[in-house]
């Protein structure tokens, strides 16, 4: 797993895609945290707020080529040759893109030391709106990487991708618009705003948290269940 990790997190950084997703995030960050700076907040949670809803338009583009480019240059026939087990592939790309989308929240802690020069800060609201954002975002690559492992078009991931994220945002304005308690609730459960919402506001849910994890491991096993299909075929 090592090994596969270090490859794709190098792979990020040897092409453009790392730097650009990094300069994108830290160009939105900057932007919000400038705002919240000149009107006086001290609670960067509103960082994460916003900034969380172009990540998920961003994350598709993370995952897009993990396993689309693997198969367009027919190098999956040599990971599924290879003695290494599938689950540890899968773990190691999965890794190595968290990795990536961690990074992009790196700058966070810098506005945070800033904040705390001009006022007192909320460390523990900063940590657990991190929390929260990281098993968001864990979920979200995870479905990203299932996504990716269906297809050899990176274009045709990552446009799948966004709409699955689009439609997984938009899920609090469905439970608005439906005249049925069944589907309301529905989309209240499986609403990931809401559930982040509650870490952005300093509250750790544990049964939130467990909502997360059993999104990152329902898609990382169905993962690996696509790889192997595509491998005794």
């Amino acid at each position: 797993m090592g090994a596969i990790y270090k490859r794709e997190l190098k792979a990020y950084f040897t092409s453009s895609l790392g730097f650009v997703v990094l300069a994108i995030m830290f160009f939105f960050f900057g932007y919000i945290f400038s705002s919240i700076f000149s009107s006086d907040y001290n609670n960067i949670s509103y960082c994460f707020v916003y900034v969380n809803i172009y990540a998920m338009m961003i994350i598709p583009i993370i995952t897009m080529r993990l396993f689309s480019e693997e198969r367009r240059q027919k190098t999956d026939q040599l990971l599924f040759t290879s003695p290494v087990k599938l689950w540890k592939i899968v773990g190691g790309k999965y890794l190595a893109a968290f990795t990536l989308y961690a990074l992009c929240y790196s700058i966070t802690l810098v506005f945070e030391i800033i904040l705390m020069t001009v006022s007192t800060v909320n460390w523990m609201l900063y940590l657990s709106s991190l929390l929260g954002t990281f098993l968001m975002g864990g979920a979200l690559l995870a479905i990203g990487l299932f996504i990716s492992s269906c297809t050899e078009s990176q274009i045709v991931s990552a446009i799948i991708g966004i709409i699955t994220s689009l439609f997984i945002m938009m899920l609090d304005y469905f439970s608005a618009l439906f005249n049925n308690d069944i589907l309301t609730s529905v989309c209240n459960y499986l609403s990931f705003n809401t559930r982040f919402n509650t870490f952005a506001s300093g509250v750790l849910d544990f049964s939130n948290a467990v909502f997360f994890l059993s999104f990152i491991a329902l898609f990382l096993f169905l993962t690996v269940r696509s790889l192997e299909r595509k491998r005794w075929s």
